[in-house]
């Protein structure tokens, strides 16, 4: 369904069903502003002060170091805004785009957000704890743990989604998600030399794991909260009316159409708005009911 919505202030909105954006705002700002920090960094590391590189500052500054060797509290949320290398930055980009995008608009842009940064600090936290354990880590960079996050949601919530590994060959989500994690994971425990931060992946990967398991626990109980108060709402509403004899008498017509157009493109309005702050899984049936007949209306 293509929706279009002007006001006084000439706001134009596309969207299709269910008011689906290809860039949502945190997908826009976190592409953006990582392109922003690596030309950043390419274009002041042609400077330098007497012999001291701009470039080697805020490396030293920025990314995340080992405890005891350079570590600041604050690298764990400037180090998933830097990248090694233009195909180290492409390759993140180009998967938090391709996962990242539905969760947010299933989600809404908060919840994404507090995802997202959960699992980098958690990847940078197991890269300082962990790691040292079976290899010598170095200063990390990139924004690969928290895409394992996002990666291991998307496999969560989607698993028969099919990707196409190198683009010719479908596999479904969950499998793709569980051959990643495993190679991972041996290429950590092993202790491969490949200066790649594996345990970085495998705990944004872990810390994403935990929160859906927690996320659909509280939604579980939420569910069943609201049924049970609804149930006990609908009894109360039958024990009231039941024993209330009044007389009925047949109503009035009157022609409403008008009135009702413009009341029902009022709730849509309504609806595509808790869309866009809070996500489609945020609407109740009847919202998205009415969302669903005033799509095939439409078409």
């Amino acid at each position: 369904m293509a929706y279009y919505r002007y006001s006084d202030s000439n706001y134009y909105r596309p969207s299709s069903f269910g008011g689906f954006q290809y860039f949502p705002p945190v997908i826009k700002t976190l592409l953006i502003s990582n392109v922003a920090v690596f030309a950043a960094t390419l274009f002041f590391g042609l400077f330098r002060i007497g012999e001291y590189s701009i470039e080697t500052f805020i490396l030293e500054t920025f990314a995340l170091f080992p405890l005891g060797s350079g570590f600041q509290l604050w690298q764990l949320f400037t180090y998933l805004f830097m990248h090694g290398g233009l195909m180290h930055l492409l390759f993140n980009m180009i998967a938090l785009w391709m996962f990242g995008m539905e969760l947010e608009n299933v989600w809404g842009s908060r919840k994404f957000l507090t995802y997202y940064l959960a699992c980098g600090i958690g990847a940078g936290l197991s890269n300082l704890l962990i790691a040292p354990l079976f290899t010598v880590p170095g200063p990390t960079v990139g924004a690969s743990g928290a895409i394992y996050g996002v990666l291991i949601a998307f496999g969560m919530m989607f698993p028969t989604r099919p990707i196409f590994l190198y683009f010719l060959l479908p596999i479904q989500a969950r499998y793709f998600v569980l051959m990643y994690i495993a190679l991972e994971l041996y290429a950590g425990v092993t202790g491969t030399s490949d200066g790649v931060a594996h345990f970085a992946h495998l705990g944004g990967a872990a810390v994403g794991f935990a929160y859906m398991l927690l996320d659909r626990r509280q939604n579980t109980i939420e569910n069943f909260w609201t049924r049970t108060v609804g149930r006990m709402k609908t009894d109360q509403r039958v024990n009231e009316f039941s024993y209330q004899k009044k007389n009925v008498t047949d109503a009035k017509y009157r022609d409403v159409g008008n009135d009702s157009e413009a009341a029902n493109q009022r709730q849509i309005d309504e609806i595509l708005d808790k869309i866009s702050q809070s996500g489609y899984k945020s609407l109740t049936e009847a919202e998205k009911k009415l969302l669903f007949d005033a799509s095939k209306r439409m078409n």
